[in-house]
């Protein structure tokens, strides 16, 4: 389906379980090794980088995501995870979707709970109360035109003891087609493992990181 946003680069909609016989390939392979992969990045860790990312417009990048979003929706109502199921009824904290380098050049966006509407102090948030929820969810655009969606991540502040390394925040990753990745102390937490270092970077902000400032919504 094309998605009609500019003349310079024809977009084309994919279904929301896009990459699931690449998926399956993966881990295939990593059961043969007695591996256990993270499917999104099977050669290291971290986030697989999106090739050959397209270069879009602000207004580009909204449009296609507001074309796309009820075909992530539905594959997000399908998860077990009630986050996944609730998050685009919570605060949008971004204008439109934005690139981001530590998603693997997805672009992205992001939503908090009640909760968690502090976030939306960006650098004045400090330290998120318990039961906050930050979920952000992703999309790819290459060069091509084609239009994949991508995982939903997802960061709950939980109680002191929970994982001092995360500052006792839970990661979640929920793949394009609803099922469960991985999630801090549960299952397959190897598969979100990676997560912990990265954030622990801003661990003077709580492990949290802020969308750009162009990007950022209106209170």
């Amino acid at each position: 389906m094309r998605l009609g946003i500019s003349k310079r680069l024809p977009i084309r909609s994919l279904a929301a379980a896009t990459g699931g016989v690449a998926l399956a390939v993966v881990v295939a392979a990593g059961a043969q090794e007695g591996k256990k992969l993270n499917p999104l990045n099977p050669d290291s860790e971290g986030h697989f980088t999106i090739p050959n990312p397209a270069n879009l417009q602000p207004a580009e990048t909204e449009q296609v995501y507001r074309r796309i979003l009820p075909t992530m929706k539905k594959a997000m109502d399908m998860s077990d995870n009630r986050d996944a199921k609730a998050y685009t009824k919570w605060r949008r904290f971004n204008s439109a979707p934005y690139r981001s380098a530590q998603h693997g050049q997805r672009y992205v966006n992001n939503y908090g709970n009640r909760t968690g509407e502090a976030y939306g102090g960006f650098e004045n948030a400090g330290v998120m109360p318990v039961g906050t929820v930050l979920a952000k969810d992703a999309f790819s655009v290459d060069k091509q035109g084609r239009v994949r969606p991508g995982p939903l991540f997802i960061m709950e502040k939980m109680d002191k003891g929970f994982n001092a390394p995360s500052g006792n925040w839970r990661y979640v990753m929920i793949l394009p087609d609803g099922s469960l990745l991985g999630e801090t102390n549960g299952e397959n937490s190897e598969n979100v493992a990676f997560c912990v270092p990265c954030h622990a970077a801003e661990a003077d902000r709580d492990h949290l990181f802020f969308l750009p400032k162009e990007f950022r919504a209106a209170r």
